[in-house]
């Protein structure tokens, strides 16, 4: 995270879930603190970060802890063994081992006695001792006793001995934020410790691809290619399972398609493994709290893994006591990831009943029906994101994305009717029009993820919008957007499919009429209701030729 993007989050945020702890550190903690709270933004909280004065922390390690107070003491070797601080130049007698162990033991005993205190522990480089190699065996036993003592061991690279001598932080610019992180972590993992339920998202999560629009056929999870992520990650929920956690799955698919996978036996880890698997539209924080009560859990046992910031914001709003942690979108993120879901889940011994456990509770939870509660507004959260929407006008030129979008869309499609390139091209010659729209954020390029067809005659033949961004208002703002460019259509074709969902609750908000014709767009109404969609966007729109794109209006939200 660069100061821009991490100086944006926090003065964007609309707040959160209080979240006050003490960090504790012998240098100077400031240069941490606008990295600190920007990652707690990320997980739905709002910091408070309490510091101490420069140079204090042996003394605040003699004080008494203040009562319900996180602690989180972030540590460098100098901490433990005073004679190893660069500021206070090279002693001109070593301590021996022994002695420097005895203190380093020491500190660490008065930090694990602190009821509510986590440990970050940096190994960085120190001054020589009278032998190289003893400098090397000293440096290592105190990672090691950092390690034992329960404490997150970070790269000796954070350390920055120009920072440190002319600032009094020891952290190199490049590493705040790194850093941060894991300060957070640690206190939040601190908060909510021990788990019991891994609540998981399905798609570009337990496999590479979206079921509902791919198929079978278009899903990856095998042990080689670009489904090798998600195989480990199947492989971590089969051992914790087995261990004696709870794993469930929530995803935004109709039931039927969210266990294709599992009963094709297309997946490592078998349906057994999981306590449920639900499949449904609804917000995915209201099928975490109704897992999480019928299995008479508290929320703040449960941790929720999905790989889109949309949907970990909804569920980090609605239910603050869960911890959401975001599935990598590149290999490299992996060892991080199951290293901090390991911690939330470690056990020292795993009993017979834990073998047992999802068995048990899955008879508890037989029958369970998909709850229809209403999420989070996520207003706020989808401001941050910085989206912009591109409108094209593919009337004419280029429109095979836009054909493709409709033939393989599921769930929010219009009628769930598949058009050739023909009838399209034949539509557009007697008048019609398509448009198409492409979204972008802060986080990336999410590509072309909307196609809507109207006839000359004002009937939208096909209207769809990829799964991938629900929950962004992307077709409120392009309807809206439309009607105030008095393009948008009068009726809508509608029919029911058997995976249409989504589309049929967007039809039943404000603006929209049903009658024996169809579905009536109302667009005075529509645009009362919705039109404050378009302020969540930087909008521009481009009208596409046969050889070229020219734009049209650019500017936050419509004309």
């Amino acid at each position: 995270m660069k100061f821009l993007e991490a100086h944006q989050l926090v003065s964007r945020s609309s707040g959160g879930a209080p979240f006050p702890f003490l960090l504790a550190m012998s240098g100077t903690a400031l240069p941490l603190d606008l990295y600190v709270r920007a990652h707690a933004v990320q997980r739905g909280l709002a910091a408070e970060v309490r510091h101490l004065e420069f140079n204090t922390l042996h003394q605040a390690l003699v004080d008494s802890p203040r009562r319900d107070e996180r602690e989180v003491f972030l540590l460098f070797p100098w901490d433990l063994v005073p004679a190893l601080d660069w500021r206070t130049g090279l002693a001109a007698e070593p301590l021996q081992l022994s002695e420097m162990q005895e203190q380093a033991d020491h500190t660490l005993a008065r930090i694990a006695a602190r009821p509510l205190a986590s440990l970050v522990y940096v190994p960085a480089a120190v001054p020589p001792l009278s032998l190289p190699r003893r400098t090397l065996e000293l440096t290592r036993w105190l990672e090691s006793r950092a390690l034992g003592a329960g404490g997150r061991v970070l790269s000796s690279d954070v350390f920055q001995l120009s920072s440190y001598l002319a600032s009094g932080c020891p952290i190199g610019g490049a590493s705040l934020s790194t850093v941060a992180e894991h300060i957070v972590n640690a206190a939040a993992e601190r908060k909510r410790a021990p788990m019991k339920l891994l609540v998981t998202d399905l798609d570009n999560v337990m496999w590479a691809g979206i079921i509902g629009e791919d198929g079978l056929d278009g899903i990856a999870c095998a042990s080689d290619g670009r489904g090798f992520r998600h195989f480990l990650y199947q492989t971590f929920l089969t051992r914790l399972q087995r261990s004696g956690a709870l794993v469930a799955a929530v995803s935004r698919n109709d039931q039927e398609i969210a266990m294709a996978p599992f009963v094709a036996k297309r997946t490592s880890i078998g349906e057994e493994a999981f306590v449920c698997i639900v499949g449904s539209y609804s917000a995915k924080s209201s099928q975490i709290r109704q897992i999480a009560e019928q299995l008479n859990l508290g929320l703040a046992s449960a941790v929720f893994v999905d790989d889109n910031p949309v949907e970990l914001a909804e569920v980090a709003a609605q239910l603050p006591d869960v911890t959401c942690v975001q599935f990598p979108h590149t290999d490299d993120g992996l060892p991080s990831f199951f290293e901090t879901l390991a911690e939330f889940f470690a056990t020292d011994v795993v009993t017979a009943e834990d073998r047992e456990r999802t068995e048990l509770y899955r008879r508890r939870l037989a029958g369970m029906a998909p709850s229809d509660a209403k999420g989070a507004d996520l207003t706020g959260f989808l401001k941050q994101l910085e989206m912009k929407l591109v409108i094209r006008d593919r009337s004419r030129g280029d429109r095979a994305r836009a054909v493709q979008l409709i033939n393989k869309t599921n769930q929010f499609n219009l009628n769930g009717r598949r058009v050739t390139d023909d009838e399209v091209a034949a539509m557009l010659d007697r008048g019609g029009s398509l448009f198409t729209a492409s979204l972008s954020d802060r986080h990336g390029d999410h590509g072309e993820i909307l196609s809507l067809l109207i006839s000359e005659d004002g009937l939208a033949e096909s209207f769809v919008l990829s799964c991938r961004v629900f929950q962004r208002q992307v077709e409120h703002a392009v309807l809206s957007w439309l009607a105030a460019a008095g393009r948008a259509p009068r009726m809508l074709k509608f029919a029911p499919t058997p995976r249409n969902e989504p589309i049929q609750r967007f039809l039943q908000s404000s603006g929209f009429a049903h009658d024996s014709d169809g579905v009536r767009l109302n667009v005075s109404a529509f645009e009362d209701a919705h039109s404050t969609s378009l302020e969540l966007f930087q909008i521009s729109t481009v009208v596409v030729s046969d050889d070229r794109e020219s734009l049209g209006y650019s500017g936050a939200g419509a004309q």
